[in-house]
């Protein structure tokens, strides 16, 4: 059931890679040069009261080191490439090796 929800996650969250990334050629199209919109300017548009959340839980109830460099430079990079990689960790973490030669082989 976990795996189960683990992937279904992971195609929410493809879902969002993919649409941010077409919201990302749109605006390079008709702006004639690339465009990259960073996750912290996406998340804001979406959820400004979830984006507060999780930096208010990460500096006061986790390490305050670890919102400066780890989180902010997260948050400056482009939000189909975050999101495209969060998916992949979902899916490999939902993902179950198949065992080739059956259930009781060695």
């Amino acid at each position: 059931m976990l795996r189960f929800f683990l992937r279904l996650l992971s195609l929410a969250v493809l879902t969002m890679a993919v649409m941010a990334a077409t919201l990302d050629v749109i605006q390079s199209v008709a702006s004639s040069e690339p465009v990259f919109t960073p996750l912290a300017v996406t998340w804001s548009a979406a959820s400004p009261e979830s984006l507060a959340f999780v930096a208010d839980t990460i500096m006061n109830r986790l390490h305050p080191k670890l919102w400066d460099p780890v989180a902010l430079w997260l948050l400056s990079q482009p939000a189909s490439v975050v999101l495209l990689g969060v998916s992949l960790l979902l899916w490999m973490a939902g993902y179950r090796r198949h065992r080739p030669a059956g259930r009781f082989t060695a």
